[in-house]
């Protein structure tokens, strides 16, 4: 199991999630306060649940929602639902246009993204990048949970930040946590958290695209495998050049 297997956190990391527990709220109250209206941007992930439980608690004016690219995998679909039974939260849940869906298909076939590297950010264009965009639509700021740690991708990555590609704040308030941390905060306060977990998957997107890992292995060593590291995102965080 990868989030109960570990032992009961100790003082010094119970004090350490405490203390960026607290930094991360502060900072959730400020983006309520001084950037309405703003989102969480909810991949389902560790991270993303962290900051839905905190929201709810502090009881913020945030939006939250998540992008149901229709090859999720039902473990997924059912956290949705224990985020509805645990807060009484009902995400607000976008899908891709489908005639983009359907014109990948016809021109490269179900599962092309094997293929390269382009057609599958080609797929993760048309199932995740296009509805994000429409997602944040007239918001002045989105919430993300991603952290440094998580890839080579995402080094260096900033609490705050301006998006030039949506044009509005971004967002990390869990830029600095550790893999440890998230799972403490997650285990400390009963998160909900996705069964895929348990079966040691670490990073969880599409189902096609996300496998478990095994001892040792990166945390995003699960997605999209068959690439090079420096190449694993869908265009969701995407910079201009």
């Amino acid at each position: 199991m990868r989030s109960l297997r570990n032992p009961e956190p100790d003082d010094a990391l119970r004090e350490a999630v405490a203390q960026k527990t607290e930094t991360a709220a502060g900072l959730l109250r400020r983006v309520a306060a001084d950037y309405p209206p703003a989102v969480l941007a909810n991949s389902l992930s560790a991270e993303d649940m962290v900051l839905t439980d905190l929201i709810v608690r502090e009881r913020l004016d945030i939006g939250n929602f998540s992008l149901d690219t229709g090859r999720l995998p039902p473990e997924t679909h059912d956290l949705m639902a224990k985020i509805r039974a645990r807060y009484g939260l009902a995400l607000i849940v976008h899908y891709p246009r489908h005639e983009a869906v359907e014109d990948y298909v016809r021109a490269h076939g179900i599962d092309a993204f094997y293929e390269s590297v382009e057609l599958r950010k080609a797929c993760c264009h048309a199932r995740k990048v296009e509805p994000l965009r429409r997602a944040l639509a007239g918001k002045r700021a989105w919430i993300t949970g991603m952290r440094a740690q998580q890839s080579a991708t995402r080094a260096g990555l900033a609490t705050q930040a301006f998006d030039d590609v949506h044009g509005l704040e971004k967002f990390n308030p869990l830029a600095d946590w550790t893999e440890r941390e998230v799972w403490a905060y997650v285990r400390l306060n009963g998160v909900p958290y996705n069964a895929l977990h348990d079966r040691h998957y670490a990073s969880i997107g599409c189902a096609p695209c996300t496998r478990a890992i095994t001892v040792g292995e990166d945390v995003r060593a699960g997605r999209w495998w068959w690439e090079q590291p420096e190449t694993k995102e869908c265009g969701l965080h995407a910079r201009e050049a």
